[in-house]
């Protein structure tokens, strides 16, 4: 096939699709290109058929090449190894609106690999792999009821602006990726700085057109060279004595659904499911008819849930639509960390704990973006027996992109650098889970972050939405279970404190949902969020005055830029005898501010007392205490400041005649010296201040 480009102009570039060209024997390869970003986007799938599968076996794989920048990887390893957290996050916001367009009964793994392979720094490449990707898999033979496509939306000096630059990411009070198909919104996530629900709304109307028209463009893609789709692999049997086994299994499994505990609902669903199976044994001795009867278990939960809720606003846990399960807080749970929280609702629970770093503690990023630092890093774990289950301890994508989403909840809020000079990490365990655990750790990292003294704006908190629709009928629940997530519509989690939104995430399963189910879940968010909040404050009404004793103690002072030299010496000499007399660390940076790290208040302050000393220029008439240095014939060497050095000549040690110096003074004697002149060389000229002077200067007074 002769390449092929499509393009479509977003503020005045073009954004351009090409195939054709590179990776001809993938199933779908794409060149995606605007300005200098470029990607390519593979799309493969396996030979093999497996019948049955009740799972998309898909994995996409975003990566970055570090040539794409120009720039050769760091470290001692040079090539590009595991992939990164914000590969594993893009990979996320890929994955997460094509997933639910590919049937099931497709049956073959499906393997997609978008790749930057050129950065201008200027324009970020992540939503251009997410086009990209859509585009290699429409126009393959791989079936998918897309395409998608996806637009980064911004609000920069009061104007939406949609796939802006980094720079202008940097200034933006609202940033948000938003996905979805011709038919209309299926994804949405970002940060903000506590905007309006309006103005959220507003970035997603905008979104519509541009993902619209990128949609019509694949299509146009697919209608003209796209090739003839695989056939789908569906179960050619069905389940025997269906009507039997439906007409058993319902009422057991409706009257198990609505048990108020999880643990207890689980079991009496299994206990449900198990009572049917034993009585229709004789039908399910084949693995073909257990996979039947498993997928019509799931069935009839999924519409008794669902009809409940629509039919009779009724939860399964017995809850109203808005009702937000039972709440408690609690602050220093734990006694040697520097702030702690437990955050408990409902079945869900997290234990959130707050560490006070040094500069030296900040994370360190290496990738196309260019090198920097974060002061601020969220971890968030999710154990197996959170859910009562076993299995592996580790950090999966889930972990990642969870994580992600409450640090981006809660980032906005935080005193810069300049009002809290400290690093600071958040670590969320995840001791319990029935339902939105990141927002959870949104709100006990909330609670911790205060808890340890860090002067946040405002505190935050979050709550997850959820949908059930049947045509034009629809219903949002307030704090979703686990559940609900599952056999709803829609999860949508949304964080912020009183005045708006910091962090939002949104995945729709079915083809979109309008501007009213938004506008309405919104609000009801909002009312939740409140809630949360009004029972955070009752706990900790405002951050801890003092941070814990256990925290390292940072004094930051600033000096001249032709101080900076002084402080480090050289080869550094004089900045690592600071460390190691006052047992501290001490940073400096360009501009010339200072910081020190004590494991005690009293040595930092000493040693930015000293800082101060090494930077101050010596004040003719002011009265030093000085330490001499040297004993020679003609004088003693005093030293005032550190590093500066003055003669108090033989002459001036006394009223009386001296006949050798070191009648007087010996080196490493502490002595008090008046500083007499500075000559034209810069050499001080001191006088030692004895017994007469000080008594005269005391019958002056």
């Amino acid at each position: 096939m002769d390449a092929r480009k499509y393009t479509y102009s977003i503020n005045g570039e073009d954004f351009v699709l090409e195939t054709g060209r590179m990776a001809k024997q993938a199933n779908g390869s794409v060149f995606a290109q605007y300005a200098g970003s470029a990607v390519i986007a593979t799309a493969c799938c396996s030979s093999k058929v497996t019948e049955g599968l009740d799972f998309v076996p898909l994995t996409v794989e975003y990566n970055e090449k570090y040539y794409a920048a120009g720039k050769i990887p760091g470290g001692f390893i040079k090539r590009e190894t595991r992939p990164k957290d914000k590969e594993i996050l893009v990979s996320r916001l890929i994955d997460r609106p094509m997933r639910p367009l590919f049937d099931k009964a497709f049956g073959r793994e499906i393997q997609v690999v978008p790749t930057t392979i050129s950065s201008d720094q200027v324009n970020p490449p992540d939503i251009y792999a997410i086009n990209a990707a859509s585009a290699a898999v429409h126009i393959s033979d791989i079936p998918f009821d897309g395409p998608i496509a996806a637009v980064r939306v911004c609000h920069v000096d009061g104007a939406y602006v949609v796939n802006p630059t980094f720079e202008q990411i940097a200034r933006s009070a609202l940033e948000i990726i938003v996905a979805g198909t011709k038919d209309g919104i299926t994804m949405v996530e970002g940060g903000a700085s506590e905007v309006s629900e309006e103005l959220m709304l507003g970035a997603i109307e905008t979104a519509k057109k541009p993902i619209a028209d990128i949609c019509a463009l694949i299509e146009r893609m697919r209608a003209e060279i796209g090739k003839p789709k695989l056939p789908l692999a569906p179960l050619r049997v069905e389940l025997q004595k269906k009507a039997a086994i439906e007409a058993a299994a319902k009422p057991r499994l409706e009257k198990a659904l609505f048990t108020k505990v999880k643990q207890e609902r689980y079991g009496a669903v299994a206990a449900a499911i198990k009572e049917t199976a034993a009585e229709f044994a004789d039908v399910l001795a084949d693995d073909v008819q257990k996979k039947l009867f498993d997928a019509l278990m799931e069935d009839i939960q999924f519409h008794a849930l669902r009809n409940a809720i629509l039919d009779r606003s009724l939860r399964v846990d017995g809850r109203g639509l808005e009702d937000i399960r039972a709440i408690t807080c609690e602050v220093g749970v734990l006694a040697r960390t520097h702030g702690s929280a437990l955050f408990t609702r409902g079945e869900t629970q997290a234990l959130a704990v707050a560490t006070l770093g040094t500069v030296f503690d900040e994370q360190i990023l290496d990738d196309i973006e260019g090198d920097r630092r974060e002061r601020f890093m969220l971890h968030y774990n999710f154990p197996p027996f959170s859910v009562g289950e076993t299995g592996r301890l580790g950090t999966g994508r889930r972990e990642i992109g969870h994580g992600h989403l409450a640090r981006r909840s809660l980032e906005k809020v935080l005193p810069t650098k300049e009002q809290f000079p400290y690093t600071i990490r958040v670590v969320s365990e995840i001791l319990e889970s029935n339902g939105s655990s990141s927002m959870a750790s949104v709100c006990g990292g909330s609670l911790a972050l205060m808890h340890a003294g860090v002067p946040l704006k405002a505190p935050v908190a979050g709550i997850a939405m959820g949908l059930i629709t049947d045509g034009a009928r629809f219903a949002v629940l307030s704090d979703i279970l686990g559940d609900e997530d599952h056999l709803g519509d829609m999860d949508f989690k949304v964080a912020g404190t009183e005045a708006g939104i910091t962090g939002f995430q949104m995945d729709i399963k079915i083809a979109g949902v309008s501007t009213e189910i938004m506008t309405k879940a919104l609000a009801q968010a909002k009312r939740g969020r409140l809630h949360i909040l009004k029972i955070m404050n009752e706990t900790l009404p405002a951050p801890s005055a003092d941070i814990s004793v256990y925290a390292p103690k940072i004094v930051s002072l600033k000096i001249d830029t032709d101080k900076i030299g002084a402080i480090i010496g050289p080869g550094g000499k004089n900045i690592k005898a600071l460390c190691e007399m006052y047992s501290v660390e001490i940073n400096v940076d360009d501009d010339g501010s200072v910081t020190v790290y004590g494991k005690n208040q009293k040595n930092a302050y000493e040693c930015r007392d000293a800082i101060k000393a090494i930077v101050t220029d010596p004040e003719i008439g002011r009265v030093y205490q000085g330490t001499v240095k040297r004993v020679m014939d003609f004088g003693a060497f005093v030293e005032i400041l550190p590093g500066k050095e003055g003669l108090v000549h033989i002459s001036r040690l006394s009223r009386q005649r001296v006949a050798s110096v070191s009648d007087v003074v010996k080196e490493g004697q502490k002595i008090p010296v008046k500083l007499l002149e500075i000559d034209k060389l810069g050499r001080l000229n001191l006088s030692y201040v004895d017994a007469i002077e000080e008594s005269e200067g005391k019958k002056g007074e």
